[in-house]
């Protein structure tokens, strides 16, 4: 079980940490202009779909992991979100 349960850890920790150079990204760069906002609402349903699964189950690797990536994927909607708005009103100011 230690085998299983330590390899769940290392897989959740890998794809936990793909999302961290995107999330970065947005937030240095103040632009979520490429990032698609409708794969990642589908995205974040999955997650905690398997956050929930992980929990009920008692999977501790399932859970903590796709807890960490639930978090990461809403903040990347919450960048979204703001610098989509942030460049509308830019784009309103020089049209004016």
């Amino acid at each position: 079980m230690f085998q299983t349960e330590f390899l769940g850890f290392v897989a959740g920790t890998l794809t936990t940490l793909a999302f961290v150079p995107q999330v970065l990204k947005t937030y240095r760069t103040k632009s979520a202009r490429d990032v698609s906002m409708a794969m990642f609402v589908i995205f974040t349903c999955g997650v905690f779909m398997w956050l929930t699964f992980g929990f009920v189950q008692g999977i501790m690797s399932v859970f903590i992991t796709n807890l960490i990536v639930f978090f990461l994927s809403l903040l990347q909607i919450i960048l979204k979100i703001k610098y989509d708005k942030i460049e509308n009103q830019q784009k309103q100011k020089t049209q004016a």
